[in-house]
């Protein structure tokens, strides 16, 4: 690739744009206008709601979608409010609301209702710094329009909002015994079913489905990969993660959750009710922030405490598990990570008793750091971990730098080398990357301003390789293989997830995983390392 270029399929698209575009769709539950802009060449249908409002006694129920009302006709011109993440703040934050089920979909103007186009719905991150940095309802933050241009041939993108932290992914038995375990899961469920049934009305296939998301967003995507033990639904056809996590996963019975729950419910003002969640489901959105804050607050060594739960219907096998045992649908998938990955969290390991601003983790901090994420971590584990055999001290500067990798490879890496070669060893086309960039950084998130252009700032090679990652990505999304005019051919992944896309600026190839990372890899994914970390 010799210079950034427009896609073919948006030149196509717009020059086929001479008929009226597709700016009004009817539903059985609402008429929706949305936004054309003859510049970018795109239609904007945004704050379209998929479900119900999850407020009241719909607090971790199941999402009621198609909305149980006729909405009428809705100005589709502005974004939803979007979900409300767990915060260190006790504020509710500004543009965000516990009413949040929405979608925004993004349309070709060319598009007609039989068009056919194949669908890319994306599901964000839920990381609460990353999530308002990347969150596609934000057009200021991370507009679709430069992924829709660079593709070389025209798709549908598709955006949902889902419950997140307390609200999406409180666990323990009282919620599963009034309530449902794993909202925020159950949102992306209903959402990708709104896709089946409404999706062919904005010109879009539903027979083309593919999902895609980064961090948690990718976890979501493996989650639904082995939803209900890789039960497919046809509800999507490809799937695609950009730094999926292999988190800490409880069972719903686990004492953490139960422990995890009642100091919520405390904190949000229920401790003492009779009836818990109907207390819960009676307070204030604010008081449910403050609970959630302050949990977060007072749990200090763990980063995530709300997040998806073992609990027999949705998950059903643990992803390590699952992967290992060929519980996951069989269908093509694309996942990578990025270099640096624990490197988003190094603030985690330091001493903050030490005066200095050097690094200055210790063995312990390490430790300390790293069981917070996976509760059962033994010091056995970590010793063995920390052995000349994977990751010995003696290989890095500080402890920080190997704390950073240890997670960064425990959480991110390793999960997209097991689900590529996983679907490699089913028969099943399966294609990874490893994003490394010196230019912009290789940590956590990254890759996300090679697509939505966050900051605007690229040095000339990154240019390059940005409109290579956006063919890239949605040729995969259109064809099943990414493809990029003059850029090097992506082969499939084999065994352990090798070979791997290179993706960085000026060197763009296939390399070999080195025989380091899979050993390393390979000890995470053990049997004893994965019932000790419920991953």
């Amino acid at each position: 690739m010799l210079a950034p270029t427009i896609g073919i399929g948006f030149i196509l698209t717009t020059a086929l744009a001479a008929a009226a575009p597709l700016s009004t769709v009817t539903l059985d539950y609402g008429t929706f206008t949305g936004l054309t802009n003859t510049s970018s060449g795109i239609v904007y249908f945004r704050g379209v709601r998929f479900a119900d409002p999850p407020i009241g006694n719909l607090r971790w129920r199941a999402p009621v979608s198609p909305p149980s009302t006729h909405l009428g006709h809705v100005n589709a011109s502005q974004f939803g409010p979007a979900c409300i993440p767990t915060k260190a703040s006790n504020a509710v934050p500004g543009s965000t609301s516990e009413d949040c089920l929405f979608g925004n979909v993004f349309i070709p103007i060319a598009t007609e209702p039989t068009s056919k186009l194949p669908v890319l719905v994306y599901f964000h991150g839920a990381s609460p710094t990353l999530y308002f940095l990347t969150h596609p309802r934000n057009a200021v933050g991370a507009p679709p329009d430069n992924l829709i241009q660079g593709a070389a041939k025209p798709f549908i993108f598709v955006t949902f909002q889902y419950r997140l932290g307390q609200f999406g992914f409180l666990g323990g038995n009282k919620v599963a015994k009034d309530g449902l375990l794993n909202a925020g899961l159950w949102d992306q469920r209903a959402a990708l079913e709104w896709v089946q049934r409404y999706i062919s009305a904005f010109g879009g296939d539903p027979k083309q489905v593919t999902i895609w998301g980064q961090s948690a967003g990718a976890g979501s995507t493996m989650y639904h990969l082995i939803a209900e033990g890789g039960q497919d639904r046809h509800l999507f056809h490809r799937a695609m993660g950009d730094s999926s996590p292999f988190l800490f996963m409880p069972s719903s019975t686990d004492a953490f959750l139960q422990d995890l729950f009642a100091q919520f419910a405390g904190l949000a003002g229920c401790g003492g009710a009779t009836d818990t969640m109907s207390c819960l489901r009676a307070a204030s959105t604010q008081s449910l922030a403050v609970g959630g804050s302050s949990t977060l607050a007072n749990l200090s060594s763990v980063l995530f405490p709300f997040g998806p739960i073992m609990d027999g219907k949705f998950i059903s096998v643990r992803p390590v598990e699952a992967f290992k045992s060929g519980k996951f649908l069989k269908i093509p998938v694309f996942f990578g990570s990025n270099t640096n990955e624990g490197s988003h969290w190094s603030a985690e390991l330091h001493n903050p008793a030490a005066n200095t601003s050097e690094p200055n983790a210790t063995e312990d901090t390490v430790f300390n750091f790293l069981s917070g994420q996976w509760p059962g971590l033994t010091r056995a584990t970590f010793n063995t971990a920390t052995s000349p055999n994977f990751y010995p001290q003696t290989s890095f500067a500080n402890f920080s730098l190997q704390g950073q990798q240890m997670y960064g490879e425990m959480r991110y890496i390793c999960s997209g080398l097991m689900i590529t070669g996983a679907l490699h060893d089913a028969g099943i086309a399966s294609f990874g990357y490893h994003w490394d960039n010196p230019i912009l950084g290789s940590d956590h998130a990254s890759e996300l301003q090679m697509f939505y252009n966050i900051g605007e700032v690229f040095d000339p090679l990154d240019q390059i390789l940005a409109v290579d990652m956006r063919a890239y990505w949605t040729s995969f999304a259109t064809d099943g293989v990414p493809s990029a005019a003059g850029a090097p051919a992506w082969t499939t992944a084999g065994t352990n997830g090798t070979p791997r896309m290179l993706l960085h600026p000026g060197q763009v190839g296939m390399e070999a995983v080195t025989s380091e990372l899979t050993d390393r890899c390979a000890f995470w994914h053990s049997q004893d390392v994965i019932q000790e970390l419920d991953t």
